[in-house]
């Protein structure tokens, strides 16, 4: 199957533009390429898609504005550069699109708020609020005030693209670098690197591919980029890593030319799966083999199966699910890390003798849990 064939019946876009792109390797903003984001998103939401943008170089723009220097352990400064960074970074954005008639909205979000299921029940009204006005939303990280969202175990914005490609239900995934796509090795080492221009599977092949961030100014790398096209699998959602240095790329890769990296989707599981898998989890429930059999056959997980409580957590709330030191699972449990800790272990017809009140049977119903 070719590129357009791949790409023939997108209808919904999320563009994610990455630091060493907003800045084009200058000092500062951009202005010229994000002009050219704009004209871009102002011809597909003309040939009526609808488009998200996920934007990244707050951090970066804001140390530059305070003259001050990248300290990854400094955490208050980097929250402080988030926070003067976002300013100018939503200023031009909003004077780009505005020299197109169109209007931007920002979205700051984090990871804890968007694991938090009435939350994001609560993000899907706001974006159908902004897309009915023809507003384009403008998302990222919000940096000044959580910790976890800059460190380099989660802070990067390819992850939060692909949260809101999944959690829009987008077709297409546009992460724009200063790579031209997935190489069989680092291109910047190795001249003879040769790119992978579509990936159907991500193998561990693929996986191995993946180097570290080639930017001393971004947080992102390839693994990441890898990370992202798996959770857009689940969602159904493809993917395309390239170039921002490639004139009118946007329009190239949406008309289905050939170019960058494209992470193929054939699957696709529920929202709510694609929820569960992505969003943070608050503790843990350690299982026996009986219930990792049931779990896998997508059967909810009874109390006599659970051997384990880590964590303090509400009912509700996401949560590991643990077999043999390995994570197999994720779910929103019925009961809390309390509650499950004192019936873990019994048949379902003891709960009400140790909670004192009708029970639910189940720890966590087989609708509520996804495999990894």
């Amino acid at each position: 199957m070719d590129r357009k064939e791949i790409l023939g019946d997108v209808d919904r876009v999320v563009i994610k533009v990455g630091t060493s792109s907003v800045t084009m390797g200058g000092s500062g903003v951009s202005s010229a390429f994000l002009d050219s984001v704009a004209e871009q998103v102002k011809r597909l939401k003309d040939d009526g898609k609808d488009v998200f943008i996920v934007t990244s170089g707050a951090v970066g723009l804001g140390m530059r504005a305070m003259n001050i220097s990248p300290n990854p352990n400094d955490i208050p400064i980097r929250q402080a550069a988030a926070s003067v960074g976002q300013s100018i970074l939503m200023q031009t954005w909003n004077e780009s699109f505005a020299k197109h008639g169109l209007l931007a909205a920002q979205i700051l979000i984090t990871m804890d708020a968007y694991s938090d299921r009435e939350s994001a029940l609560n993000l899907n009204n706001t974006i159908d609020a902004l897309l009915r006005n023809k507003v384009v939303p403008i998302f990222n990280e919000n940096d000044a005030i959580s910790i976890k969202q800059i460190g380099p175990a989660f802070g990067d914005n390819d992850t939060l693209s692909a949260a809101i490609a999944s959690r829009t239900d987008s077709d297409l995934l546009i992460i724009l670098s200063d790579v031209d796509g997935l190489y069989d090795k680092n291109p910047k080492l190795h001249p003879d690197a040769k790119i992978i221009h579509t990936v159907s599977d991500i193998t561990a092949g693929v996986v191995k591919m993946a180097g570290d961030p080639t930017t001393n100014v971004g947080v992102g790398g390839m693994k990441t980029k890898i990370k992202a096209a798996s959770m857009c699998k689940d969602a159904g959602c493809r993917l395309v890593i390239a170039s921002s240095e490639i004139p009118d790329i946007i329009h190239k890769v949406v008309s289905g030319e050939e170019t960058g990296t494209i992470f193929t989707a054939d699957s696709q599981i529920s929202k709510k799966r694609r929820w569960l898998k992505s969003a943070h989890a608050y503790g843990s429930i350690v299982i026996d083999e009986g219930a990792l059999n049931a779990v896998r056959n997508h059967r909810s997980l009874l109390p006599v199966g659970v051997i384990g409580v880590e964590g303090r957590f509400d009912k509700g709330e996401v949560v590991n699910i643990i077999f043999d030191g390995t994570v197999v699972a994720k779910g929103a449990p019925v009961y809390n890390s309390e509650e499950i800790s004192k019936i873990m272990g019994l048949h379902s017809g003891k709960i009400a003798e140790v909670l004192g009140r009708r029970p639910r049977k189940d720890v966590i119903t087989s609708d509520n849990i996804a495999v990894l």
